[in-house]
């Protein structure tokens, strides 16, 4: 499987600008492409073609003294702008005609060099290099200081470059990695995800919410009353904003420690884990909105699927309208009602559940169920199964 290893970067002060140089090329590049793809359009025009795309903003624009500094920088740099911009394309053709799965996706939009996230993304055609210091070595921009947290397991087939809204630089690698089994073990699980508590286990265990977000909140109030009392456009607004920016990179950073060291705790305790399909979209429009972006469910769960898959584990999601809260996970009563007030109740067979284990192990039951039936294959109806014929029955009988 494919596997992205993010490291932080530490370049020098000509570094930054040749970098900072890099994204401009790559910004305009993508830009001009988008831009003749929309006029081609709008005049009624074929479809222009990726050859001819490139060849008349990359290859052709060099030679026009408006574009000449695109030749600065890497060509590789500039042709994986264009390919992104191609998949963006794909991804927005294949969303309206039902090809892809999942939200429909909105047609590419023009980037800004005020844009929060910067990247620029180096092929092995562009032959960067880790040297034998540990630097980065990147064409046209030099060998950059890496912090190595570990080692890379196999050599990476491509490095995304990224600066983001913090001012920080990371190396994204990404890296073909084979499976690493773990040893197998006996003990499965489902998991309730929640508010109160992060997430609770079927076997009863009970993961509190940190809630980076929420404890950072005075903090960052004060940081951002003082980045709106300073002046549009001076300097020191945008060292306030950057102020901001780091706040809410610690809160990230810490969120997603928390997540990486849960998940992998899990899958290495259990063989499988369930979860339910949650509508993370719709909650975060109610009035718990900035609880639920502060959990961060979505990227959890990403986390325990691509692991589970890493490790040998098997990762199950069951629907989202199962009732796992309402149903007795005794006797199977499903209560018409249950607000989310009630931590506790008492079923009419005398079972006494706490709601959130309640409803981790009526999940670990549904994920159970749904496997096996998977397992079984498709039922076939009553009136497609051969039937013996009757004495007699078959033609030319006396």
């Amino acid at each position: 499987m494919r596997l992205r290893y993010n490291f932080r970067l530490y370049p020098t002060p000509g570094q930054r600008q040749a970098l900072a140089r890099a994204f401009g090329c790559a910004r305009v590049v993508f830009n001009d492409a988008l831009r003749a793809r929309q006029d081609a359009r709008e005049r009624g025009l074929p479809y222009i073609s990726d050859g001819e795309l490139s060849k008349r903003v990359i290859t052709e624009a060099k030679k026009t003294p408006e574009r000449s500094w695109l030749g600065e920088v890497s060509a590789v740099v500039l042709q994986q702008a264009l390919a992104d911009l191609n998949t963006a394309y794909r991804n927005f053709f294949h969303s309206i005609t039902g090809r892809r799965t999942g939200p429909n996706v909105a047609p590419p939009r023009f980037r800004s060099r005020k844009d929060n996230r910067q990247a620029i993304r180096f092929t092995r055609n562009a032959r960067f290099a880790i040297t034998a210091g540990g630097r980065l070595r990147l064409p046209k921009i030099g060998d950059v200081a890496v912090r190595w947290s570990r080692d890379l397991p196999a050599e990476p087939s491509s490095v995304t470059v990224v600066k983001d809204a913090a001012d920080r630089y990371f190396a994204s690698f990404v890296v073909d990695v084979a499976e690493q089994p773990l040893p197998p073990v006996e003990r499965e699980t489902g998991i309730d995800l929640g508010l109160g508590h992060f997430a609770v286990l079927s076997n009863g265990r009970k993961i509190d919410a940190p809630r980076f977000l929420r404890r950072a909140e005075w903090k960052l109030h004060t940081l951002q009353r003082a980045l709106s009392r300073k002046q549009k456009g001076s300097s020191n607004r945008a060292k306030a904003r950057q102020k901001v920016a780091r706040q809410h990179a610690k809160v990230a950073d810490a969120r997603r420690e928390f997540h990486h060291r849960e998940s992998t705790k899990i899958i290495r305790e259990n063989q499988t884990v369930i979860v339910e399909d949650l509508a993370v979209k719709g909650l975060a429009r109610t009035r718990l909105a900035k609880s639920v972006h502060d959990a961060g469910w979505s990227a959890f769960v990403g986390m325990l699927e691509y692991k589970a898959a890493l490790y040998g584990r098997t990762f199950h999601r069951i629907n989202r309208w199962f009732p796992s809260s309402k149903l007795c996970s005794a006797c199977g009563t499903v209560t018409a009602t249950m607000p989310l007030s009630v931590r506790e109740w008492t079923c009419p067979c005398g079972a006494v559940h706490d709601r959130d284990i309640n409803a981790a192990r009526n999940i670990l039951a549904a994920g159970r169920a749904d496997r096996l039936n998977a397992c079984r294959g498709p039922v076939r109806p009553p009136s497609a199964v051969a039937q013996p014929a009757e004495a007699g029955s078959h033609r030319g009988a006396a």
